[in-house]
């Protein structure tokens, strides 16, 4: 299995770009990036790209993939709506149309948010521009899934690349534990993010459209590359 991971310099793609590369069935991880990731491995191939919104230089290296793991995006604090768009929509629909026209059979998965909203009529200018882009990209001919978790834990490293998030996890981490014992179904990890996006990879469209942290708890927990059945 071939795999394409988008945003693995952030705290959620870390998750993705790790379970990738600890999954014996995934033959050979590819990451989109803007500059190197300071990591090496055998199975790990970097290809350099600066405009996410036309991958026609890249094109010819988008063929022979199973599945994309999309976990590219920035926060909306401080930005102004069409900016915001253009990472959080215009970025996402443009990898998911040029992979889909050289791999019909992939599958997207989309890292979203909880409490994004897909009648794009919120007050919240975030969950309008993240229910759209759900919208937009669950319409397109390719089997694609939206996984939305709410408070994300992150795990082996995993660091977030917004100051204020990074402040919040460090004073939070303590109470992770608490948290996950009263509200197991609420709060997740990146390393239970990324077993997830494969666990939907390995199950060939079976698992559904939208995911939430208990879809996405529930799925790290089965998660078995040993059990996989996608080649």
């Amino acid at each position: 299995m071939r795999i394409i991971v988008f945003g693995a310099s952030g705290m959620i793609g870390h998750g993705a770009l790790r379970a990738s590369l600890l999954d014996e069935q995934v033959t050979e991880v590819l990451a989109v990036v803007r500059s190197p990731l300071d990591i090496a491995h055998p199975k790990l191939r970097q290809i350099a790209h600066t405009d996410f919104t036309d991958y026609t230089a890249i094109q010819e290296q988008l063929h022979g993939l199973d599945a994309c793991l999309y976990c590219l995006g920035v926060s909306a604090v401080g930005r102004k709506e069409d900016e915001y768009t253009r990472v959080t929509r215009d970025y996402a629909l443009a990898a998911a149309r040029a992979l889909a026209a050289a791999n019909p059979a992939l599958t997207f998965c989309y890292v979203s948010g909880e409490g994004s909203n897909p009648t794009e009529k919120s007050r919240q200018m975030w969950a309008r521009v993240k229910g759209r882009t759900e919208n937009e990209l669950l319409a397109l001919p390719i089997s694609a899934h939206v996984f939305r978790p709410g408070y994300v834990q992150p795990v082996d490293g995993a660091v977030s690349r917004t100051p204020l998030y990074r402040t919040v996890y460090r004073i939070t981490a303590g109470l992770y534990p608490l948290l996950r014992r009263a509200a197991p179904r609420y709060v997740t990890t990146t390393r239970a993010i990324g077993r997830a996006m494969l666990a939907v990879t390995h199950a060939e469209g079976t698992s559904p459209s939208v995911l939430r942290n208990g879809d996405i708890n529930d799925l790290s927990l089965s998660y078995s590359p040993a059990r996989a059945t996608k080649a």
